[in-house]
């Protein structure tokens, strides 16, 4: 074994090839191969990525194979497809999912790489792109603590990793902070159409309420780049936060736990992906509230 584990990364998209980057700037020798898109992986391996033919190929040059793919069917696909990773993998390998899924399908998979002796990681992150490039995301992580010991390297070179429990437990994690974000950017939508429609300033309110109670992130910082910019382009799509919130609100389901706040958001933002939202930022759920406003 190298000094630095061999590492396969499969599913090169908006999240991955950002990731690879800070990886390969780690001087980690990754793997790659192509998923959808062949873009990505060309300009990887024009910065020292190998490529491998398919998932299963990359698997068996790795000791370690991380996914980041958009949820759970990608998953199974990519690590039990075809010519899935599990294919290559070798016993005493490592698979860590970054992908956002239900918690419920990380147990699943967890359970089915371990009958061939390969440990599994759930590692969802927070941050987008942008913290993506700049490999400071934070990583919510599900393992046993000795897995974590030994993919904490690879997890640092992305971000900031944070053992929360076992497998699933990063999962968990991460879908709070999605059902929180769900909701709160709901509440900030209804509330400063509210000051709208009664003639204030929102650039004043904003910065008013930056300084009291109701101050939040998606206030202060988000809603500034997309709803205040005049676009809902890039950011975060809506139909992947109601992927998310699906997913929590099944996780949850399985438990019997009512989350009746949640599936209200769930509903608002499938009526507005159905406008034809989908793709865009979920600040978009503002366009919502101009309807009810007549504007």
């Amino acid at each position: 074994m190298n000094a630095r584990p061999a590492l396969g990364f499969l599913g090169i998209g908006a999240m991955g090839e950002p990731m690879v980057r800070s990886l390969l700037k780690a001087e980690f020798p990754v793997t790659i191969a192509a998923y959808r898109r062949r873009e990505a992986v060309e300009r990887l391996t024009a910065e020292g990525a190998k490529e491998a033919a398919d998932p299963a190929a990359v698997a068996a040059a790795s000791d370690i194979v991380i996914t980041m793919v958009p949820d759970a069917p990608q998953v199974e696909d990519v690590l039990f497809g075809e010519r899935g990773a599990a294919k290559g993998l070798k016993a005493g390998s490592v698979v860590i999912d970054m992908s956002t899924i239900s918690p419920i399908a990380s147990a699943r998979f967890a359970e089915r790489l371990a009958a061939s002796k390969v440990d599994f990681v759930d590692a969802p992150v927070s941050g987008g792109p942008a913290r993506a490039a700049t490999g400071t995301l934070t990583i919510m992580v599900g393992a046993a603590p000795a897995t974590f010991e030994r993919v904490e390297p690879v997890l640092k070179a992305m971000g900031t990793p944070t053992l929360l429990g076992g497998v699933g437990m990063g999962e968990t994690v991460k879908l709070v902070n999605q059902v929180i974000i769900a909701s709160v950017m709901i509440a900030n939508m209804e509330a400063l159409n509210f000051a709208k429609q009664a003639g204030a300033d929102l650039d004043a309110v904003r910065k008013v309420i930056a300084t009291a109670t109701g101050s939040n992130y998606l206030l202060d910082q988000w809603l500034p780049k997309t709803w205040f910019a005049g676009t809902f382009q890039g950011g975060f799509a809506m139909d992947l936060l109601r992927k998310d919130v699906a997913a929590a609100l099944d996780a949850a389901r399985a438990t019997k736990y009512a989350m009746p706040l949640t599936a209200l958001a769930y509903q608002l933002y499938t009526a507005q992906s159905a406008e034809g939202d989908g793709a865009l930022d979920y600040s978009a759920i503002a366009k919502a509230y101009e309807r009810i406003a007549g504007d």
